[in-house]
């Protein structure tokens, strides 16, 4: 007997990672902590009962953390592994597995499949050719791709038959001025573009029903967006949850960008939750997910609620960015005749909320019980045993 609370299907989270970025503060520094002990803990506390990592920086680390709570041994969601990063040289990220060729990217493929990886992610500065290696041999051994694209465009990678993409426009190049074939422009440039996109015109409505047409979902990661917005900030949870040092990181970094009044990225951002809700309304499956990453200040749990929050904040009613984070996601998955909706026959997966997210989607951000499979655990004490933790553990 609950009245004032709400239960909700288990959240389907699409975009997720188990480390979180350190060290921000030095320009071109990339360095990260696996957090196989807090994020699982904070996805469910705030509702996410199934999880798709979108990339490894420690792929041992996901495998062994998935294995520990399979085996009930740990407390957190049922997790699908994404390979490591597959990418040409161009970040300085130590973690990546970087290709020279097609053939070198299969050998990746084959490897991490071996593994246990079931969807591999390519990413900045892949070229068609590796590309279209990475999708070929994952759909050989019965597995799915997906990517965070630069050199290709969204476009070309649908034609080489991927089976999802990530973050939205953002990510996508096929708008910016003279792209060169298999070459990143810039991610600047990708903003810039971005911020001034008339998505009225038809190059940019093509776009869109290009991807509904061969059925290719998107997700959304709003909350790592959201943190490049001068003025901005992260919701107080997210600060007690960081270590000491990380909290500092996050506010240096963050103060530095409240300085940018040059700063195009709060249209480029207007730009791309409108993309979202046109993509949607063209027909286009989106899911969602936080993504952990950038500079800091999005955490597991805490971003996932963001997330729908944002889908909120970009047009879409609280109903439907609650579809977005649960049937959609399974669907995206394939598992969607096992969770992401609340039927006789499904998976005891679902959230208790205080007030009701169908009104005021950020009651979402007041988890009491998450059951998953069956089994309830209490939000505050999942909350409780990272405080202060992540970015450590």
């Amino acid at each position: 007997d609950l009245p004032g609370h709400t239960v909700v299907p288990g959240l389907v989270m699409l975009h997720e990672h188990l480390f979180y970025p350190t060290g921000r503060r030095q320009p071109g520094l990339f360095s990260y902590v696996s957090q196989n002990f807090s994020f699982p803990k904070l996805y469910l506390a705030f509702g996410v009962t199934t999880l798709r990592t979108a990339g490894t920086i420690a792929p041992y680390v996901d495998l062994n953390a998935k294995h520990a709570i399979d085996q009930g041994q740990e407390a957190g969601p049922l997790i699908y592994l994404t390979s490591p990063f597959l990418d040409r040289p161009g970040y300085p990220i130590p973690h990546f597995k970087h290709i020279d060729s097609p053939e070198a990217a299969r050998r990746a493929v084959r490897y991490w499949a071996a593994e246990g990886f079931t969807w591999f992610k390519a990413y900045t500065f892949v070229t068609r050719e590796d590309l279209g290696a990475i999708i070929d041999e994952a759909h050989r051994l019965g597995h799915r791709v997906t990517a965070h694209l630069c050199s290709v465009t969204h476009s070309e990678a649908a034609a080489l038959g991927i089976d999802g993409l990530e973050h939205g426009l953002l990510t996508n190049t096929e708008f910016v001025p003279e792209k060169k074939p298999d070459l990143c422009p810039g991610e600047n440039r990708v903003y810039e573009t971005a911020a001034t996109l008339d998505l009225s015109k038809p190059a940019v409505l093509n776009g869109i029903h290009n991807l509904v047409r061969r059925g290719i979902p998107m997700t959304s990661t709003l909350p790592i967006w959201e943190t490049m917005v001068p003025g901005r900030m992260v919701p107080s949870g997210v600060l007690e949850a960081l270590s000491p040092e990380l909290r500092d990181d996050y506010l240096f970094i963050q103060q530095h960008l409240a300085r940018d009044t040059g700063s195009r990225f709060a249209d480029a951002f207007r730009t791309a939750l409108a993309w979202e809700r046109a993509f949607v309304r063209a027909g286009g499956t989106l899911g969602a997910g936080s993504d952990p990453t950038g500079y800091g200040g999005t955490i597991a749990g805490y971003g996932n609620v963001r997330q729908l929050e944002l889908l909120v904040e970009a047009g879409f009613t609280p109903i439907e960015a609650l579809t977005i984070g649960t049937r959609n996601g399974a669907r995206i998955l394939g598992i969607d005749s096992q969770v992401g909706t609340l039927e006789v026959g499904k998976r005891a997966d679902a959230v208790v909320v205080r007030g009701n997210p169908a009104d005021r989607i950020g009651d979402m951000g007041n988890p009491v019980l998450v059951f998953r499979d069956g089994i309830a655990y209490d939000s505050a004490k999942l909350i409780a045993a990272t405080r202060g933790l992540v970015g450590r553990f």
